[in-house]
């Protein structure tokens, strides 16, 4: 009878979130000029699913967790899906794994290094210094804005053990290329998603290429669960090393409210500990806790229901935009997929040519009077930033490109919840300003 009564309380409630839904957030109209370059699109159904795990009020991981673990897993392709609390922290784990002494004589060490890019944002290269690694940084190619295949050849040497390496705005890295190095140095391969869900590359999902991958659900991206992230991988014992590392280093393996789910909870020995220390209170790595509730999990499983429809919008505005910029291609490179791909564009990114008569930051000035939200490709050149001035590292050239990138490239929204009357609006507006030049 209890279970009847809160069945339908439930119910009512559910209903009741609907229409506040309709009155507080599906009525409110979009302004044609005031143009976000990114923003959480959503219907009742995160409302319902958010309050429905605050009933439940487990609070931490419970069953909205496991829920949309098994759904990524179904979307990406991937055997081991870790939902954490930010595509940062997933950085984080994807790389701190490869140092889990699970891996034995094949896990990195302090001073190895891993090959990445300045041309991106701080958390795909925080990782690599945070572990005592060395980062080894390689130039990117105008337009897809990408690394350089020939620059990571070149780039490994006696102590190269690992290429990190961001999707940048959903375009995916040439993994055919960039895969041959990895495996011919015998290099961990990482890659970072976060940008770039629903990409594909030869029809595969990129994060399935790489020996561990990274993404994440702040409400710029993809989906959104506010804060969120998640690492994949399909290895077994980076798996283990995973869920060691985001749950405080502890190597038992039992999910919340679990019990001796290995069945040999108080009869093993671990380090110098006595024989039968309570495995639940067994520490194999130097960890955080680094776990989400489960009311974002909640929020991130009505998003997955959306995630194929936010995709293909995310790739219809790439086109709008594309339409509309060719017809100043003398003022601006214009992006393009890696060959063999299919991005779902977290961005529109360009680059003000030289001698187009204006520079970047007098568009965007320009197009911020005007409402209309631009980005810089994250940090520039992340090497010229105040934090990484006095860094360890190894550089490969003179990183010409991001440098370029960092004085003249800027991009625009993408995101399902741009309508085609704001792109028309700042297609508009760009005409304008170049008129006036």
């Amino acid at each position: 009878m209890e279970q009847e009564a809160e069945k339908r309380l439930r119910a009512e409630i559910a209903e009741k979130v609907k229409q506040y839904y309709e009155l507080r957030f599906a009525s409110a109209p979009s302004d044609p000029q005031l143009v976000h370059y990114a923003g959480r699109v959503f219907d009742e159904k995160e409302l319902q699913y958010a309050v429905e795990a605050s009933l439940d009020f487990y609070l931490t991981e419970s069953r909205f967790a496991r829920e949309f673990e098994r759904r990524f897993s179904d979307f990406t392709g991937s055997a081991h899906t870790f939902i954490v609390n930010s595509g940062s922290s997933a950085n984080l784990l994807a790389l701190t794994a490869l140092t889990s002494p699970l891996l034995g004589e094949k896990a990195l060490r302090r001073g190895d290094e891993v090959i990445t890019v300045a041309a991106g944002f701080p958390t795909t290269v925080n990782p690599i210094l945070q572990n005592g690694l060395v980062p080894v940084f390689v130039d990117v190619e105008v337009g897809t804005y990408n690394a350089l295949p020939a620059q990571i050849e070149a780039a490994v040497g006696p102590r190269s053990r690992a290429i990190m390496l961001a999707h940048t705005l959903g375009n995916p890295i040439d993994l055919d290329a960039i895969g041959r190095i990895a495996e011919k140095h015998h290099l961990y391969l990482v890659e970072d998603c976060c940008d770039a869900l629903g990409s594909t590359y030869h029809g595969k999902n990129v994060g399935t290429f790489g020996h561990i991958a990274s993404y994440s659900f702040y409400p710029a991206h993809h989906i959104t669960m506010g804060e969120g992230g998640a690492v994949c991988t399909d290895s077994p014992v980076l798996a283990r090393a995973v869920r060691a590392l985001r749950d405080w280093g502890r190597d038992c393996y039992c999910k919340g409210g679990e019990n001796g789910r290995c069945g040999r909870r108080y009869t093993q020995q671990y380090g110098e500990l006595p024989l039968g220390y309570d495995h639940k209170y067994v520490y194999s790595h130097i960890g955080y806790n680094l776990k989400v509730t489960d009311l974002q999990a909640a929020v991130g499983v009505a998003q997955m229901e959306k995630l194929p429809a936010f995709i293909e919008k995310r790739k219809a505005n790439f086109r709008r935009w594309e339409a509309g910029f060719k017809a100043w291609e003398d003022q601006f490179i214009l992006p393009y997929a890696t060959p063999g791909s299919d991005p779902a564009w977290f961005a529109y990114p360009v680059t003000v040519r030289e001698g187009a008569g204006f520079t970047r930051t007098e568009l965007t000035d320009y197009l911020q009077g005007k409402g209309v939200e631009t980005r810089n490709l994250f940090g520039g050149n992340l090497l010229r930033q105040p934090a990484y001035l006095s860094i360890d590292k190894r550089t490969v050239g003179d990183l010409h490109n991001t440098d370029h990138i960092m004085n003249a490239t800027f991009f625009l929204g993408t995101y399902p919840g741009l309508t085609e009357a704001q792109i028309t609006y700042v297609l508009r507006q760009i005409a304008d300003f170049i008129k006036q030049r």
